[in-house]
């Protein structure tokens, strides 16, 4: 009996003994650090902003993405010495200083030649024959040579030899295209007095600055769009390398689910593009680039707004696309590929419908934008809800949401 109770005394005692190591913390049990998901989690905080942060925290060690972070910060800081030079790219025939010496012969070559004398930066050069202006050109004495031939249908066919393959030959075509428009309306003014019929007046012709264009519809879209695809592009490389590594794992032993885990690295990539437009955009105020001018403060206002509601939009929308890629291809070659193939296909197609991204956001920057415009910023932001809705719903395979 005494054997008895020691041994019933012996087991409570074990039991509680093994009662007390289960209320202890065990080895294995991960210890919540301060900035980590599990500590986090134990203050309040809400998992998805702590897995923001250490995600903008790695960042820092991205060199390719630093270095277009720097990049497009030189793009936007230094944007009106940069328009000048990359203008000549986008419109060379806005490059000021250089003319071309054209050879003209044939028929009507008084008028020919005087239309080249109105446009800016052509030198006319006339010369008795066809054949002899051809030779000036092949022998390089001129830059170019128009022929004008006049055809039994009381036309003139104008015949325009150009350089092949050299590096003035797009600022030579683009400036004999302005002579030849010039050459046109000439030939409709003299010959108007000839028709039964009135013809109808020519709209004048339309002088812009060719750098204007190019800030507003190549410039702006680009600094808008770009950090875009780097967002989606860093959400791949997040969630395939936490695959590869099996560190996605080690994440889900603290008190988040895989849900909060994916939300928490959209949160981070889909709201760094923001932030990087706005920056971009007071750089280009800063240089001169009026963004949304307009007469009242409140339309100005609206214009931003809906250009950061169009970079929020596309931002979601494209890390969505790169998470579920992420997802479905862990490996990481394939799924960059795959998501910069199906960026490009999805800008290209949108290029080809009325509501262009690229435009919309031309017309927001220059302060033109219409109601369509504005609608087109809430369907991309719907668009994006929707497709972080369908990435979030699609995580449940890979645990519990």
């Amino acid at each position: 009996m005494d054997n008895d109770r020691e041994a019933d005394r012996g087991g409570s005692g074990a039991g509680d003994g093994g009662h007390r190591r289960a209320d202890a913390p065990s080895a294995d049990a991960p210890n919540p650090i301060p900035g980590t998901v599990a500590a986090g989690d134990r203050t309040g905080r809400d998992p998805r902003w702590t897995i923001a942060r250490r995600e903008l925290a790695s960042l820092r060690s991205e060199k390719t993405i630093l270095l277009a972070l720097v990049i497009q910060l030189f793009v936007a800081a230094f944007s009106s010495f940069l328009v000048v030079g990359l203008v000549s790219l986008y419109d060379p025939g806005a490059a000021a200083g250089y003319s071309v010496e054209t050879a003209v012969a044939g028929d009507d070559t008084g008028d020919l030649a005087l239309a080249l004398e109105r446009t800016d930066g052509m030198e006319p050069r006339r010369y008795p024959t066809r054949q002899a202006a051809a030779d000036a050109f092949a022998d390089g004495r001129v830059d170019a040579a128009m022929l004008a031939t006049a055809t039994e249908r009381g036309t003139v066919e104008v015949r325009v030899l150009v350089p092949e393959g050299s590096v003035g030959t797009t600022l030579v075509v683009v400036r004999a295209r302005e002579a030849l428009r010039a050459f046109e309306r000439l030939e409709r003014d003299q010959r108007s007095a000839s028709l039964s019929a009135e013809t109808l007046a020519l709209p004048p012709q339309a002088g812009s600055s060719p750098y204007f264009g190019f800030t507003y519809t190549v410039l702006v879209p680009l600094l808008l769009f770009l950090p875009v695809f780097i967002a989606g592009s860093v959400t791949v490389d997040s969630l395939t390398e936490e695959l590869e590594r099996g560190t996605l794992e080690l994440l889900r032993v603290a008190p988040v689910t895989m849900t909060n885990i994916v939300e928490g690295k959209l949160l981070a990539a889909a709201g760094l593009a923001p932030v990087q437009a706005a920056l971009w955009l007071a750089l280009l105020s800063v240089n001169g680039t009026a963004i949304a001018p307009a007469p009242s403060a409140l339309v100005t206002a609206a214009g931003v707004v809906g250009l950061l509601g169009l970079t929020a939009g596309l931002a979601a929308l494209v890390t969505a696309l790169g998470a579920a890629l992420a997802l479905t291809a862990p490996d990481r070659r394939a799924a960059q590929t795959v998501y910069s193939l199906g960026v490009l296909g999805l800008f290209g197609a949108a290029a080809l419908s009325p509501a262009n991204p690229a435009n919309v956001a031309a017309k927001l920057a220059v302060g033109s934008a219409d109601p369509a415009s504005y609608l087109v910023v809430v369907a991309v932001l719907v668009a994006g809800g929707v497709a972080v809705w369908v990435a979030r719903a699609g995580v449940a395979r890979y645990g519990p949401a």
